[in-house]
């Protein structure tokens, strides 16, 4: 995951007059690190990422993000890291050496689980079987591999740097680095995509072995080329088709849908993903990175870094760009709108427990969804049906005033 952002704008019905109280416990603590740079940027690609110069700044930026994490350690003193996720851009851009001065200043800083995950972003045309080796050696145990698609025409419609051979073979460089757990990111209703060709995407995937297989639909963003140059994409007919015959393809082969677009096999979820989808807590670091920590007054905090690099490197400008508190009015579908994404929903016991709101403050909106067949009738889980996860968003605003 890269950056997640507030629904500061929303306000929620039925929750302004609920009190919120001290959390129980803290929700377990991940950090998110951005690496701004990539080869070239896609035009579908809405993210803070920039175009990469011959020689990149490792040194100014590890030391950058090191003296960013020192000013958020007087919220998290005493916890430990439960997952590491590096994002971007293409953090396998980075020298294995810079990659591990910063986890090696990250650890000295707050202590890691001693299972933590720790996940790569990483590029087929990025690539060198020595540097993932190196990774592996640094601690990094898990790799998310954007691939996209096989097929040469689609990956140039899509403006990527690879082709179908270094997809696959970057998997099984992977593998041979060391790499038992890894996800391979796939898009489908690319331009012109016919429902075989989206299937042997899938079927080619899934021939790789991943752990974990991340299959999404484009989207046209806002502030990317393909918003302004919009390409020819699938008919809805074509995309449902897809969506179906792709989820089967997938159920057969043991890739259990766990989240909207996340598929793994047993025991194989991004643990990271997780925390962010159950309102956990995570420390942002890098450029344009967010983050949202907890205290155990009840107060929740969202803040975000400057996005580009040239002012995150600048001495003379502040790291962080923002923040905000949460209020009561918004925590309801702050809490929501990442909980309802997994397939399973989430305990409602979580509910009071991550925000510190009563779970009775949702109860004329649940009732409302329940109704409407969006969420499950079940006290003890707030968890969309079917219908509901194709409809997220009717499903969410029943809980908008």
């Amino acid at each position: 995951m890269t950056d997640s952002s507030s629904a500061s704008s929303l306000i929620i019905g039925g929750a302004a007059s609920s009190s919120r109280a001290p959390l129980p416990t803290l929700p377990p603590l991940a950090l998110y690190i951005h690496i701004p740079w990539c080869v070239r940027k896609c035009p579908y690609c809405d993210f803070n990422s920039h175009t990469a110069s011959p020689v990149l700044p490792e040194q100014e930026y590890v030391d950058a993000m090191l003296a960013d994490l020192d000013q958020d350690l007087h919220a998290v003193y005493g916890r430990e890291l439960s997952s590491i996720f590096f994002g971007g851009g293409t953090p396998s851009l980075f020298s294995a050496e810079a990659l591990g001065r910063l986890l090696e200043g990250v650890k000295q800083r707050i202590p890691f689980a001693d299972d933590i995950e720790i996940t790569l972003e990483a590029n087929p045309g990025t690539f060198e079987q020595e540097k993932f080796v190196a990774y592996r050696k640094l601690g990094i145990n898990r790799l998310s591999i954007g691939i996209q698609s096989f097929q040469q025409e689609k990956l140039k419609a899509l403006g990527r740097i690879h082709n179908g051979d270094e997809a696959i073979r970057a998997a099984g460089m992977a593998r041979q680095a060391g790499f038992d757990n890894f996800n391979l990111d796939l898009m489908h209703g690319l331009p012109d995509q016919s429902l075989d060709d989206a299937l042997s995407d899938l079927r080619q995937a899934i021939e790789l072995k991943p752990t974990h297989i991340s299959w999404y639909q484009l989207t046209l963003e806002p502030n990317t080329v393909f918003w302004n140059q919009p390409p020819v994409l699938p008919e809805d007919d074509t995309l449902w088709d897809i969506q179906e015959a792709g989820q089967a393809l997938l159920a057969e082969h043991g890739y259990a849908q766990y989240e909207v677009s996340a598929y793994a096999q047993p025991g194989r979820p991004a643990r990271h993903n997780l925390n962010y989808w159950s309102f956990g807590d995570f420390i942002g670091i890098g450029a344009g990175a967010h983050g949202k920590l907890s205290h155990p007054d009840g107060r929740i905090v969202r803040t975000w870094k400057t996005r580009l690099p040239k002012d995150y490197l600048n001495p003379a400008k502040s790291f962080q760009a923002g923040e905000k508190a949460l209020t009561n009015d918004e925590m309801p579908f702050e809490f929501l709108m990442n909980a309802l994404r997994l397939t399973a929903g989430v305990e409602s016991r979580l509910y009071p427990e991550r925000t510190g709101l009563p779970l009775e403050s949702l109860d004329e909106h649940r009732r409302e969804a329940e109704q409407s067949g969006l969420l499950q009738v079940e006290p003890s889980r707030l968890a969309a049906t079917e219908r509901g996860q194709l409809f997220l968003n009717d499903l969410l605003q029943k809980f908008l005033n």
